[in-house]
């Protein structure tokens, strides 16, 4: 698209919400870049709605920052974000809409980007509306988690490096499991969906991936069944002459725990932060599943080590691989083309289809009832989900009819074989 030779009046305005992705800076850099091409101001607001909501403008003014071209142009190979980022929920703080619209207002911003995930995208919506068309909204979805339901299946920026990385140190974790002989469980993010947990395994051959999907959507997830089929796959593997292998879980199935049981097993109370969510930095979900096994090992006469690691936190601030360069920089241009264009007069997130500009605009993109985005979740029906499970070593239905295999694994743990497949075999129903 050939840019509009016309000067623009008016100021941009950009923050991040939500957690860490890579890539962020490429968004920045891309958005500041074709602005002030434009001849717009660019205001970059830190920490996210943090400032905005408190309706103080000289505290305010501390943390914004006019960005020029040569502040932005060789950020797009950093992680992290030069704005930093933070969860402040706007329409959870009292007058919290109304501030941000005054404050935005103040800066004499026409055009705002958000970049985040569905709860950023929310608050941004409600900020627009409050503005009443005084301030155009473009709104550029990230998450590692990859669960916002963009078109054609297109990734969320962040997503690849996240999975690169990941895959590199699982791998590093299954040599190292098979040099040590011994069993890690390793939980990677995704709050709704398994996709990077999934993405992860797949990518580093992992022993087996668990994600949330796998279970029955209507019910809380029995902490009970995650260790048994961890258990199960340590005691397969055992069976066909190895004891070691990786285990990856996603971090969701922490928040589908029961309520009362997570409580319990975790000795204190859950906080939630300000969207609702559970803090799941606070749930050591690898810890609990850890204890579980080992616990019924030692019942059982024997000692068994697994070493739990969270690698969530070591994904998120990576420095992005060249798609994710390239992708955010597609997605910050389009961003300020469609704020520029007098077409659009919708605010909207924006992604880039096969190339091309793909708007979704608020109306379409949160649900009313849930005030959020749709999630992705990992379709278990899929023929890629297929392939991950068939390279997994878990207990499925031929190892059932393998009277050998089952009346090994079934000494393991002291049972006879009917026993083992009275107490396990619910698992291999898949």
């Amino acid at each position: 698209m050939p840019r509009n030779s016309t000067a623009h009046s008016g100021n941009l305005g950009i923050l991040v919400g939500g957690g860490p992705a890579p890539g962020l800076n490429g968004v920045i850099s891309a958005v500041t870049i074709e602005a002030r091409r434009n001849k717009l101001k660019v205001y970059g607001i830190y920490d996210g709605y943090k400032w905005l909501v408190k309706g103080d403008e000289k505290e305010l003014m501390k943390h914004v920052k006019e960005l020029e071209i040569q502040d932005v142009s060789r950020i797009h190979f950093d992680g992290g974000s030069i704005l930093r980022t933070s969860r402040t929920n706007p329409a959870k703080i009292p007058g919290g809409v109304e501030n941000a619209v005054k404050m935005l207002q103040k800066l004499g911003i026409s055009y705002m980007v958000t970049t985040g995930g569905d709860d950023t995208a929310y608050g941004a919506s409600q900020i627009a509306k409050a503005a009443k068309g005084t301030i155009q909204f473009a709104h550029v979805p990230k998450t590692i988690d990859n669960d916002l339901p963009l078109p054609n299946n297109l990734p969320t920026f962040g997503y690849q490096t996240a999975r690169d990385l990941g895959s590199v140190l699982v791998h590093n974790l299954m040599e190292d499991s098979k040099t040590t002989d011994r069993w890690y469980v390793v939980v990677a993010m995704g709050r709704h969906a398994g996709h990077l947990a999934l993405g992860i395994a797949k990518s580093a051959g992992a022993t087996l991936a668990i994600v949330s999907e796998e279970f029955d959507p209507k019910k809380p997830i029995p902490i009970d069944q995650v260790a048994d089929i961890i258990e199960t796959s340590i005691l397969k593997r055992r069976a066909l002459g190895r004891n070691h292998g990786v285990a990856v879980v996603a971090e969701g199935i922490a928040e589908r725990l029961d309520p009362e049981e997570l409580r319990a097993l975790q000795g204190e109370s859950v906080e939630l932060d300000s969207y609702g969510h559970i803090q799941l930095a606070d749930v050591e979900l690898g810890k609990l599943i850890k204890n579980v096994i080992e616990k019924r090992f030692a019942e059982r006469g024997e000692k068994m080590r697994l070493v739990e690691i969270n690698i969530g936190y070591v994904l998120r601030c990576a420095s992005p691989i060249p798609y994710d360069q390239e992708y955010t920089r597609d997605l910050g241009y389009n961003a300020v083309r469609y704020l520029l264009n007098p077409k659009h007069k919708k605010n909207a997130m924006i992604t880039v289809d096969n190339g091309k500009l793909t708007p979704l605009t608020f109306e379409k993109m949160i649900n009313p009832k849930t005030k959020k985005t749709e999630v992705r979740y990992v379709d278990v029906r899929s023929d890629s989900y297929k392939v991950a499970r068939s390279y997994m070593v878990r207990l499925d239905k031929q190892d059932l009819l393998d009277a050998d295999l089952v009346g090994k694994m079934a000494g393991y743990v002291k049972m006879n074989s009917k026993e083992f497949v009275k107490r396990y075999g619910y698992l291999a129903k898949y």
